[in-house]
């Protein structure tokens, strides 16, 4: 293995016959560096869109969120609220209720959800850290309402303008016959604008809980309880106990289950952009194999001397599948170096900017140290391929040479 290992060296680093076989064989190493790099700053930046985009979702879901298997709206006499905060690990414990509505305002109308929260909701969600203009007034006499940046846009509401309000429309249950009164109603005046980051800031505009249990005709109903969890809490625990509690009828989803379709589409694309550039990756090695194939055939003579001293076929394969294999590390640990190069730059510098219109100035980055086993299998599985045509070539080199 030493003797293979010690061949396989010097044909990478000693003097070629011609400079071309130096050349390419640097082009190779050189691709594959960037090839390298590439997949490591691809699934880095998905990584920091992710880590962005969850923690401001963090900020509007709570850590628990509970929702009935079937149906929409909770009366408060079906479930023990004391029996939930009673539960270790549990810290606040809100209501909300939500519904489609129809919002109007200065002329302009749109379609959007109504979310109905109490002062408890900022306590489980963090939600005033997202404020962009104005403040969150949930407990005020005078109803008060905030919105999303987006439904904010759409219906170009100033937080500041303290005399116009939000008309909100919404169908009246059980309505019956052309005289029958259609719609109830609900206004409230702007304080405030959040961003999340999300669809969530294109549709949900959040009032007092009473009003819109006063828009549905509802009394003491909800549509889920909103749960944050105590810093040191176990949550898979908790979420067991929830269960317990509340029974069959009752679905308790963690923070990843709420949002688990919009992040597996984000892991999805992640993926499909990984692949794509291991493509790429995979028209890079063809250079890696030009450059062993010139070697096999410059080495002949040695390959037939190797030979005649005894050496095997399976021998001389390994030789060059080294071969490959070092010049696939020699890639990585170059692909490696640039990569983190790279990311530090773009973490402390923003050299890669998003345009205006985003929360952010430039395209969030994060490295996962897994991240770096999954490219390197990745490129030495490549470099395998690549250099096994080559291999087998040379395995079946001659071992009587010809005079010529």
């Amino acid at each position: 293995m030493k003797l293979n290992l010690s061949i396989a060296f010097r044909y990478l680093f000693g003097k070629k016959s011609t400079n071309a076989i130096n050349i390419i064989t640097w082009i190779s190493i050189i691709g594959m560096a960037i090839g390298t790099a590439s997949l490591i700053l691809i699934l880095s930046v998905f990584n920091g869109f992710e880590s962005l985009l969850t923690g401001m979702l963090s900020n509007f879901n709570p850590d628990v969120k509970v929702t009935l298997v079937t149906g929409k709206y909770i009366s408060e006499d079906s479930v023990n609220i004391g029996s939930i905060k009673k539960i270790q690990g549990v810290d606040q414990v809100a209501f909300t209720l939500e519904e489609t509505s129809f919002f109007e305002y200065n002329g302009s109308q749109e379609v959007g959800i109504i979310k109905g929260v109490n002062k408890d909701f900022l306590k489980v969600t963090g939600l005033d850290t997202s404020l962009i203009a104005g403040e969150a007034k949930f407990d005020q006499k005078t109803e008060y309402g905030i919105l999303g940046s987006g439904m904010s846009t759409k219906l170009s509401v100033s937080p500041s303008d303290a005399f116009s309000s939000v008309n909100v429309y919404m169908p009246l249950r059980g309505a019956k016959g052309p005289l029958s009164k259609e719609f109830n109603a609900y206004s409230f005046y702007p304080s405030g604008t959040f961003s999340v980051g999300s669809e969530v800031d294109q549709q949900y505009v959040l009032v007092n809980y009473n009003a819109v249990n006063q828009l549905l005709d509802l009394e003491k109903h909800f549509s889920s309880i909103e749960i944050k969890l105590s810093p040191q809490a176990s949550e898979k625990h908790i979420l067991q106990e929830l269960q317990k509690v509340l029974g069959p009828k009752f679905k308790v989803s963690n923070r990843y289950q709420q949002d688990e379709g919009f992040l597996k589409i984000m892991n999805i694309e992640k993926w499909i952009s990984y692949l794509i550039a291991c493509l790429s990756l995979l028209i890079i090695a063809f250079n890696l194999v030009g450059s062993l194939w010139m070697i096999v055939l410059e080495k002949k003579k040695d390959i037939a001397i190797l030979k005649s001293m005894g050496q095997t076929k399976s021998g001389i394969r390994t030789i060059f599948m080294t071969l490959g294999f070092l010049i696939s590390s020699i890639g990585i640990v170059v692909g490696f170096a640039l990569g983190l190069v790279l990311y530090f730059l773009q973490k402390q510098y923003g050299i890669i900017s998003i345009p205006d219109g985003f929360m952010i100035d430039a395209y969030p980055i994060e490295i996962r140290w897994i991240d770096f086993v999954i490219v390197a299998i990745t490129v030495m599985t490549i470099g395998y391929l690549a250099s096994l045509l080559p291999s087998l070539r040379a395995a079946k080199v001659s071992a009587f040479v010809r005079q010529e």
